[in-house]
């Protein structure tokens, strides 16, 4: 340990304890007298029979006692023990040497690739970018997704939802977007997934190439519900770094549904009432503060983000996805019925939407995306008397024109995992088909 490092560590030290007592647990949740924490301030379990400190976040109070979640296993907390307030959050490392690297929510490497040195560490929750700092960015940010680039045209600092039910490709569809990406750094949060689901997404779905310019932070499902939240501000936290050195980060969550699952856990917990599907109050105060942290800066680089929201029972209208909508940029809809036709990605075109296409496509791209749009709009209203032989070619012109060009554009769309396609590549195919068909 260096001088300057050691100067640190002092100047770190609290001047006093602040102590309390555990008196009680019920469930999730540790009671203790004092000490005079502050709400999500962590602090240090300490056992009275000796040995590693366990840590607490304080998420409540009631009847003049602190409410405590633990971030991992309390196996022979007794009545008595002691608790010592950090005076701060937790915080995570962060550095160059995240590149290329797989972490757990505190930062801690489980690749197996050895320890991480790193140059800073940063708080995990921090405050929303404030609006006037914000740029007004009109830069396009090409996914290499073909349906995205040309439909749902995404710029940075934008903020995206991908919305499906189970097994739709939403994984898929992320690992596709972080493996081709223009983006400098991409950051993932693998939130509440299976232990099985993260091995396979770092292997298939981002792939070696993907990996090298990405940091993975995993907190499965098997975790508590505090690792599950702090492992949602964590991945923040690493953007905005990279942000705050100039770079234009891509920043994707799988899922936020299971960020607000976690922190209905807390909420009612902590004693919160249970409102719509029982979400308490403080997750609908959580989803927007999380989401404004994603933007340009003026004056530095961008955050541009995918949330991943899983719509239970493939109800496009449950409350996550309802308050989700409201709060993005825009959303990519997921369709199982064109995943059943073996279209992948899956996206349909039809109900998802960029809100920034007006100032990031040129008009001509726009006419053409809406020219797109209403073709696929005719044949899906069409589509059950095109399947029972009903059509006959010449009593609607439109249709007619419909049925010619709809399956030039689903070949377009339809896009294997390791395939890379450029934006204006797309938006030539996208013409030269309906340029034919008018023809």
């Amino acid at each position: 340990m260096t001088a300057s490092t050691l100067r640190q560590a002092i100047a770190d030290m609290p001047a006093a304890l602040r102590e309390g007592e555990v008196v009680a647990c019920n469930g999730l949740v540790i009671e203790a007298t004092g000490p005079d924490a502050r709400l999500g301030e962590a602090c240090e379990l300490v056992s009275r029979h000796g040995g590693t400190p366990a840590l607490a976040q304080v998420v409540g109070f009631r009847d003049g006692k602190v409410l405590l979640m633990p971030y991992g296993s309390i196996d022979g907390l007794r009545p008595g023990d002691r608790l010592r307030a950090t005076g701060g959050s937790l915080r995570i490392p962060v550095g160059p040497a995240l590149l290329g690297r797989v972490i757990d929510a505190f930062g801690q490497p489980i690749d197996g690739k050895g320890p991480l040195a790193a140059s800073a560490h940063y708080e995990v929750h921090r405050a929303p970018i404030e609006p006037l700092r914000r740029r007004d960015d009109d830069q396009v940010l090409e996914t290499g997704v073909r349906v995205i680039d040309t439909l749902v045209t995404m710029g940075k600092g934008q903020r995206l939802g991908v919305f499906a039910g189970s097994g739709v490709g939403k994984s898929t569809l992320l690992g596709m977007v972080a493996r081709h990406v223009r983006a400098d750094v991409t950051v993932i949060g693998l939130i509440g997934e299976r232990g099985r689901e993260v091995g396979d997404f770092v292997s298939h779905a981002l792939g070696p190439e993907g990996l090298r310019r990405a940091v993975v932070v995993a907190a499965t499902s098997d975790q508590p519900a505090l690792v599950r939240a702090h492992a949602t501000h964590a991945v923040h936290a690493i953007a905005e770094y990279f942000r705050d050195q100039g770079a234009d980060v891509m920043l994707m969550v799988d899922s936020v549904t299971r960020f607000a699952m976690a922190q209905r856990e807390i909420g009612l917990a902590a004693g919160e009432p249970p409102t719509s599907r029982g979400y308490p109050p403080s997750v609908f105060n959580s989803l927007p503060r999380l989401v404004e942290r994603g933007g340009a800066l003026k004056s530095s680089g961008s955050v541009s983000c995918i949330y991943s929201v899983l719509v239970e029972g493939d109800d496009m209208n449950e409350p996550v996805a309802d308050h989700m909508r409201a709060l993005l940029d825009g959303h990519i809809v997921l369709s199982r019925d064109l995943a059943h036709r073996g279209q992948l990605p899956a996206v349909d075109a039809l109900q998802s939407i960029s809100r920034w296409i007006g100032r990031l496509a040129t008009p001509d791209e726009e006419r053409l995306a809406s020219q797109a749009r209403a073709l696929l709009a005719t044949f899906e209203a069409s589509r059950d008397l095109i399947d029972m032989g009903a059509w006959q070619r010449g009593a609607n012109p439109q249709l007619d024109r419909a049925v010619d060009c709809v399956p030039g554009l689903l070949e377009i769309f339809r896009q294997s995992p390791r395939d890379s396609h450029g934006r204006q590549a797309g938006l030539h195919a996208l013409a030269r088909i309906v340029g034919e068909v008018a023809a």
